[in-house]
């Protein structure tokens, strides 16, 4: 495994794990969730429309424009948006969890859509999962730990609309970002994105922490990380790279418990527990089904 690609995918995966924490320092200050959302995708997109600028890659195939279109209003209005939601709804560190339900809503859509076989691996997976997402959410009313979690079942719905919408970048890997560069997807996507947002808020003061934290989410949470992120996929499969990022929701648990002072009981780190190995079994299914394989086909 190459030493440059893992540690830039490392970096990337701590940087998106500062989303939920840095979005809270607004969120207190009264900044609207879908506010912070418009001004990440506006942000991000002056340096996604530099960086094209740069590499002069602008051209979209007029065939590509509703892909383009649709991926902006899922891919930006509602993954930004519900995460953003989320974060304020059931905190930084419950809604990074959520998030990665993204894969196993990829195996389950799939399995619908695409006719691909649900074997024993991903059904185990999707049940860790579904188990996962009940214990942070319902385990203390359960089990009767005695620390209930703040949090909204509209928050809750939205870090698994995050997640969703998330799984949905799947889809559109397979068309767009396997015939343009991240810049040119995102010098579109992006505006899109955050004029689907625009009729759901109202702007708000803001103050020069709140800036800084805007900004930042941009900057190094959006641009920075995913340009990173696919500079290092060049050295490393992308198996690998999936499973360097799922350090993301454990980072975002650590910062939103120095920052926030956020915490879970045992139920709910045992849910997180779950989401993440689910996440890393879906990645490693292909790898785990070839050594299972393989002795079978070797006494052949």
């Amino acid at each position: 495994m190459n030493l440059r690609g893992c540690i830039l995918i490392l970096i990337a995966a701590v940087m998106w794990s500062l989303i939920g924490p840095v979005s809270k320092f607004p969120l207190e200050q009264g900044i609207p969730p879908l506010e912070n959302a418009f001004w990440r995708a506006l942000f991000a997109w002056i340096l996604f429309a530099v960086h094209a600028y740069r590499m002069r890659a602008f051209k979209i195939a007029p065939k590509d424009i509703p892909s383009v279109i649709c991926f902006g209003i899922v891919g930006i209005t509602v993954f930004y948006g519900s995460y953003q939601l989320a974060v304020q709804g059931v905190g930084a560190a419950l809604a990074s969890v959520l998030l990665y339900t993204a894969p196993a809503w990829v195996a389950f859509m799939s399995w619908l859509f695409l006719g691909e076989k649900m074997g024993p691996i991903k059904l185990c997976a999707l049940s860790m999962t579904i188990i996962g997402v009940v214990c942070v959410s319902l385990g203390p009313q359960i089990f009767g730990t005695g620390k209930e979690l703040a949090f909204t079942w509209f928050g809750l719905m939205c870090g698994l609309t995050s997640g969703f919408s998330y799984a949905l970048y799947f889809i559109f890997g397979k068309t767009l970002f396997s015939r343009y560069t991240t810049p040119t997807i995102f010098l579109y996507a992006l505006p899109i994105g955050a004029i689907g947002l625009l009729p759901f808020f109202e702007f708000h003061h803001k103050t020069p922490t709140s800036w800084i934290c805007l900004i930042t989410l941009a900057v190094v949470c959006t641009y920075v990380s995913y340009t990173l992120y696919y500079v290092g996929m060049r050295w490393l499969e992308a198996t690998n790279a999936a499973v360097i990022a799922t350090i993301e929701p454990v980072m975002a648990a650590i910062l939103a418990w120095w920052w926030w002072d956020e915490s879970f009981d045992w139920t709910g780190y045992l849910g997180s527990m779950l989401i993440v190995s689910a996440v890393l079994i879906i990645i490693m299914e292909g790898k785990i089904m070839s050594r299972v394989l393989r002795p079978q086909t070797e006494t052949i």
